[in-house]
């Protein structure tokens, strides 16, 4: 018999309306768990609206330097992006708010672990995935796959019916994820891939149409692969996201419009605002394109979409994940170094980079004297890299020369017969 339920609550629509649904379905003490990973103020008041919508307790975590620091700044390292866009934003905080939830779930004595995932997206997953790893021995209630609700409509005329306030609207029915690193927005008018986002629905970016008419210039600073600082300014990871985000967001800086395949195997639209995410990604990996070199490169290069997919398929807690980050652990060792770039109009171009690892030397790429590169080298390495070519030349000259010589003698044999006939 479940007595106690571990709810993962953000205080949205769907959460909301399960704090009613589960005290009506199992008589049982509900606990939530919010997890504070940079949502701003969508989390004021939660506690009070969790209580008020019938929980018996509400836990509201800050984890949001764990959330930068342990799954942020590994992904980023990575150079993992999803679809081609996507920086993993809602993805990465999945499997940290699930394994704090299991944790409070452990401290209450709860029977059953609860979240409000729907049936057709990719946080049933990532949730699902953490708690196998964390709490294998706990039930698990996901009411978006028993109940009668089936949209987002439904949804909201339960929270009326049941007194629960709630955010979401009918005229503006939007999805919404927001942490530190990001905004997402799917629903509404975003199900029609033909129609562009309305202006009011960003809230993080200025278009970039109405950014500042003069360019500005930013400088991070990176070490070992992980920022550090921005304009010269040391600042912890919590304040760097913040300030990045500011600095990108006045540009129309990282608005992403993407139609992702979802884990179940739909097709889905999503509108995402990841401005300092996107600055930080353009000046990671051009600092990696100053110090490591080409294979190493390419090797990370393989690494990268294998960690994207494992991000958002919510595979975080496994040896693939550990394996992979001890990789990119060595490949980031000398990443260190700042980039600066030129932000206009919903651009970020790289306009400077510098590293006491850099592997580029002016001495050997000057076109000027030097004392260090011998041009004349270059005519043995060009004979010996093009070795199996000349090889294969050669072989193809001889066989071609066997073949007239073989027609040649025919043909003699040909006219000598002739002859005698």
């Amino acid at each position: 018999m479940i007595r106690t339920i571990a709810l993962a609550y953000s205080g949205g629509l769907d959460t909301s309306i399960i704090v009613p649904w589960l005290k009506e379905r199992y008589d049982a003490r509900v606990i939530c768990v919010a997890a504070d990973i940079g949502q701003g103020e969508e989390l004021e008041g939660v506690r009070a609206k969790a209580i008020a919508s019938g929980a018996d307790e509400c836990y509201v975590e800050d984890l949001r330097q764990e959330f930068v620091e342990d799954f942020v700044w590994p992904t980023l390292r990575a150079g993992a992006i999803y679809g081609r866009k996507y920086l993993l934003g809602t993805s990465m905080g999945r499997p940290l708010i699930a394994r704090r939830q299991v944790e409070i779930a452990r401290e209450v004595g709860a029977d059953a672990l609860a979240h409000g995932c729907t049936g057709k997206g990719n946080d049933q997953v990532r949730f699902e995935l953490t708690y196998a790893a964390f709490a294998p021995d706990l039930p698990v209630i996901a009411p978006w796959r028993e109940w009668n609700i089936r949209s987002r409509e439904d949804a909201i005329a339960y929270a009326e019916a049941h007194k629960v306030p709630v955010a979401a609207t009918r005229d503006k029915i939007y999805s919404r994820d927001r942490n530190i690193w990001h905004i997402s927005h799917e629903g509404g008018v975003l199900e029609q891939p033909a129609v562009a986002p309305p202006a009011d629905l960003f809230m993080l970016t200025t278009a970039p149409e109405d950014a500042p008419d003069q360019p500005e210039e930013v400088t991070i600073g990176f070490h070992s692969g992980t920022p550090v600082s921005v304009n010269g300014a040391e600042l912890d990871s919590v304040d760097l996201v913040v300030a990045l985000n500011k600095i990108g967001g006045r540009h129309g800086i990282g608005r992403i419009d993407l139609v992702e395949d979802r884990l179940v195997g739909m097709k889905s639209r999503g509108v995402y605002e990841t401005p300092g995410g996107t600055l930080l990604y353009s000046a990671h990996s051009e600092l990696e394109q100053l110090v490591l070199d080409r294979r190493t490169l390419a090797a990370k290069d393989l690494i990268a979409p294998r960690y994207a997919d494992l991000v958002y398929e919510g595979r975080w807690w496994t040896t693939e994940r550990e394996g992979y980050d001890a990789f990119v652990s060595v490949t980031q060792e000398r990443v260190s170094g700042s980039v600066t770039l030129r932000l206009f109009k919903g651009t970020a171009s790289v306009v400077g980079r510098e590293s006491e690892y850099a592997l580029y030397d002016e001495r050997f790429v000057t076109f000027g004297e030097d004392d260090v590169y011998q041009q004349s080298d270059a005519a043995g390495f060009i004979r010996l890299y093009g070795l199996s070519a000349r090889v294969r030349a050669i072989r193809d000259q001889e066989m071609a020369v066997a073949q007239r010589e073989k027609e040649v003698k025919g043909e003699s044999r040909e006219s000598q017969a002739l002859a005698i006939a």
